[in-house]
């Protein structure tokens, strides 16, 4: 048999390329790494505040903490109504958000968005809608005593604004349209503000937003009435689009339950106290409602 060698030079050539072609893939890898750390995480958050400037001062902080976390950049954008921030996230404009319920079910049957936690308010889960009077009026009896008042909703992609008391309605065979002097597509404070300076006699709100307003002065307690208050809703929930990272949602999960009630103070909106974890199912709720006013489809 006769044996073949290679020639030294050749085999001192072929030791150098491997080699090259080891620290082009490391370099590869690493320019890899390096644009996935620098591309910015995309946060979004609803119209919680009465400004733009006003929600974003509050919230950011909090949005903050969670790329500190993943070690990345991030631009917060804050939506101008509820609608939009399902828009956009359907259309991956958005990577994460802090929505309301009944915008993240939009945002789940347009998009398939996900909800990977709920936040806390006070240590609970849960808020309410409520229905706000004028302070004058004389309502025993809701809604029958205030027929033919002027009602004013929020904007159709707001869960205690516009969908509870709409499927409150429905249960009651009330068309809101008829029923009152009615109006929607008003901001929670708008709705607020309306109320306390007699412009409507009626406005959906919630009980965390009027509270607010009344700690911070911009309402008295004496300004509006509670005439009429929902079964508990859950909460907010902080929400991924599809298709985001398996790995940085995991990552996201872990970082909101780990927030304490102390730490909550420093970095979320007062009476926030942190999170629980959360899937899709816990806005069953919700869903429901929007499937029995036609605004979704059950899906198969």
């Amino acid at each position: 048999m006769i044996a073949i060698t290679t020639p030294r030079h050749l085999v001192r050539l072929k030791k150098a390329v491997l080699g090259l072609l080891a620290v082009a893939s490391l370099s590869m890898v690493s320019l890899s790494s390096q644009a996935i750390a620098a591309e910015k995480l995309r946060f979004a958050v609803g119209p919680f505040q009465p400004t733009a400037s006003d929600t974003r001062k509050a919230y950011e902080p909090f949005f903050k903490h969670l790329a500190d976390k993943l070690g990345r950049d991030y631009e917060l954008v804050v939506t101008n109504d509820w609608a939009g921030i399902a828009i956009a996230l359907a259309n991956k404009q958005a990577d994460v958000a802090w929505m309301g319920p009944w915008g993240y079910v939009l945002a789940h049957q347009e998009g398939g968005a996900k909800a990977i936690a709920t936040v806390k308010y006070d240590g609970k889960p849960t808020y309410h809608a409520i229905m706000l009077a004028r302070p004058d009026l004389k309502i025993a009896k809701w809604p029958d005593d205030a027929k033919g008042l002027r009602l004013s909703l929020a904007d159709a992609g707001s869960t205690s604004g516009w969908l509870v008391p709409t499927y409150s309605f429905k249960t009651q065979n009330i068309d809101p349209k008829t029923y009152f002097q009615y109006r929607d597509g008003a901001s929670h404070a708008a709705n607020v503000t309306a109320v306390a300076t007699g412009q409507v006699d009626l406005a959906s709100d919630y009980d965390r937003n009027f509270r607010a307003m009344i700690e911070k002065g911009v309402i008295k307690t004496t300004d509006a009435q509670i005439v009429w208050t929902s079964d508990p809703l859950p909460n907010d929930p902080l929400v991924v689009r599809d298709g985001f990272d398996a790995a940085d949602t995991a990552k996201l999960q872990e970082a909101l339950l780990a927030i304490t009630e102390e730490q909550a103070k420093s970095i979320m909106p007062n009476h926030y106290t942190g999170w629980i974890k959360a899937d899709h199912g816990s806005y069953k709720l919700i869903e429901d409602a929007g499937i029995a006013l036609g605004r979704i489809k059950p899906k198969s």
